[in-house]
């Protein structure tokens, strides 16, 4: 070890990647990541390096709707987006407000922040005039 900035660190994180969550170590010298300790598979030590250098999440939740049966529609993000944007992302989605009808999958908000990301529909909303969404009067 040579100096300070060379100093060797362990964070520990606990495994999402895989059903067993597994405790794992991630033991870094400066910048580097030298090992990775604790994984049972392959995407422990995938996870590790990811959350070590680069965090990311899926951010799930409601956006307004106007017109349809509900007043929130459930989305979702096509892929993990920063861990350090997520709350910003939560708050340009619930400033969103769309209009139904809206289809699952149906991209409500594009490039998310300019991450790349697009939000998507986690449902089908019908608009609320829709006869198929009314119950049977007989």
């Amino acid at each position: 070890m040579t100096g300070v900035g060379n100093r060797r660190r362990v964070t520990d994180y606990l495994c999402i990647g895989c059903p067993l969550g597994c405790r794992l170590e991630v033991e870094t010298e400066g910048d580097d990541i030298v090992e990775v300790r604790g994984n049972q598979c392959r995407k422990g030590e995938k996870f590790a390096r990811q959350e070590h250098l680069d965090p990311k999440r899926m951010v799930a939740t409601t956006v307004a709707i106007a017109g349809a049966t509900i007043t929130r529609l459930p989305v979702h993000t096509a892929e993990p987006v920063p861990k350090d944007l997520v709350r910003t992302v939560c708050d340009a989605l619930h400033r969103l407000v769309l209009e139904a009808p809206v289809a699952m999958g149906q991209v409500v908000l594009a490039d998310v922040l300019g991450t790349g990301v697009d939000v998507v529909a986690s449902r089908t909303l019908a608009r609320s005039d829709d006869k198929r969404l009314l119950p049977d009067a007989g």
